[in-house]
């Protein structure tokens, strides 16, 4: 039962404070010393102990969030290529700029999305029901016809395609470009994003 009336002791300072550090928020502090919330934040402001802002929180929750996926740790000699291909993949052909929260990967090449696609279930474990792919392509093109040939490439339902992009500026002069369109394979979970770029990393301190 929590002891509303009490007082939290200053001895208990430093642990409190390192609680706060470890990314404890201060309701779950107060729980843990069995007083109320008013209690605890009356404490951090007695005892000058520094709030976290707006951001600090956010990346608290963003840390603490559960993953998505799953990595597979204990790849055959097989599976290691498949890694390498879709980290070199991604390093080429993926969304990678600062700020960025999607695993994105744009492309024509339908080998080069199949080699992909296998790299984010069999190396990322990722969730099926969270990946997404939108169709690019020009108004001559037969949508419908599209987003089977790449729900057939990808093995995504076409439940999980958004709405396409369709370029009304059709140029005959580049007739045979893009024959399929091309596809935005997404995948929103930020920390498999900095996964992906940490094995990117990986690779060019490596060479």
């Amino acid at each position: 039962m929590l002891n509303y009336m009490g007082k939290v002791r200053i001895a208990e300072k430093k642990k409190i404070e390192t609680l706060y550090k470890q990314g404890h928020g201060v309701r779950e502090i107060a729980e843990k010393f069995s007083v109320s919330t008013d209690a605890m934040f009356y404490f951090f402001r007695s005892q000058n102990i520094t709030r976290r802002t707006f951001g600090e929180c956010r990346e608290v929750l963003f840390k603490r969030s559960p993953l998505s996926f799953r990595i597979n740790n204990q790849l055959t000699i097989k599976e290691e290529k498949l890694k390498l291909a879709g980290v070199v993949l991604y390093w080429g052909e993926g969304t990678k700029w600062k700020g960025a929260k999607t695993v994105e990967f744009v492309n024509s090449d339908m080998e080069m999305i199949r080699i992909f696609m296998r790299f984010m279930r069999e190396v990322c474990g990722v969730d099926e029901s969270k990946l997404r792919v939108l169709l690019y392509c020009h108004a001559n093109q037969d949508v419908n016809t599209l987003q089977n040939f790449w729900s057939d490439v990808t093995g995504i339902s076409l439940a999980q395609f958004t709405k396409p992009y369709i370029r009304k500026d059709y140029d005959a002069r580049k007739e045979g470009k893009m024959k399929y369109g091309l596809i935005h394979v997404r995948y929103n979970d930020k920390k498999l994003l900095h996964q992906i770029m940490d094995w990117i990393a990986e690779i060019k301190s490596a060479y």
